[in-house]
């Protein structure tokens, strides 16, 4: 297992992709393209990074109702996947905080702990997520890409109005959720 030394958490955006282009080794390429997710720079850190025909999964494999809502959720393909998915996320919403707390390797599987705050930018709310990645590295490139966070509160974000009525406990009263 590789986990990723303090000092290297303290490198520009292009020294990280600079050392992985140099090293290809799994863990410097995800934490290259990690730090090159803004949206001047998430384009070149995508054709430098991501193999071209690799897979990204963003909340789930395939809902269309939440697709209507985050229009990246679901499986896509290729580094426009990757390009596309990060510049919206930067327009939906204002990234407050995004923070890698654990990033560590073992052969070509990278592992990505983390927590953000966004806020939307239609209707100013925002909300605490952690989230997690699993990536696959291979000759250099990442190859697969799975990126997981709390999607209710994520769609919740873009609430303006409504609520649900659920019911959890199969020997329970539904009930109410809801703003």
């Amino acid at each position: 297992m590789v986990v990723l030394p303090v000092g290297a958490q303290t490198q520009t955006s292009e020294q990280a992709i600079s050392t992985a282009l140099k090293t290809r080794q799994p863990l410097d390429v995800v934490n290259a393209f990690l730090m090159n997710t803004a949206p001047d720079k998430v384009s070149s850190a995508a054709q430098q990074l991501v193999a071209p025909d690799a897979t990204y999964i963003s909340l789930n494999f395939n809902n269309p109702e939440l697709k209507k809502i985050e229009p990246w959720a679901g499986t896509s393909k290729g580094p426009e996947a990757f390009v596309s998915t990060f510049s919206r996320v930067a327009k939906y919403w204002k990234i407050v905080d995004f923070t890698v707390e654990d990033i560590f390797a073992s052969g070509d599987n990278v592992a990505v702990f983390g927590n953000f705050t966004y806020r939307s930018t239609g209707i100013g709310k925002q909300f605490n997520s952690p989230f997690s990645i699993h990536a696959k590295v291979k000759a250099g490139k990442i190859t697969y890409f799975q990126f997981m966070e709390d999607t209710y509160a994520s769609a919740s974000s873009f609430r303006v109005s409504g609520d649900w009525e659920v019911k959890t406990d199969p020997d329970g009263a539904s009930y109410r959720v809801g703003e």
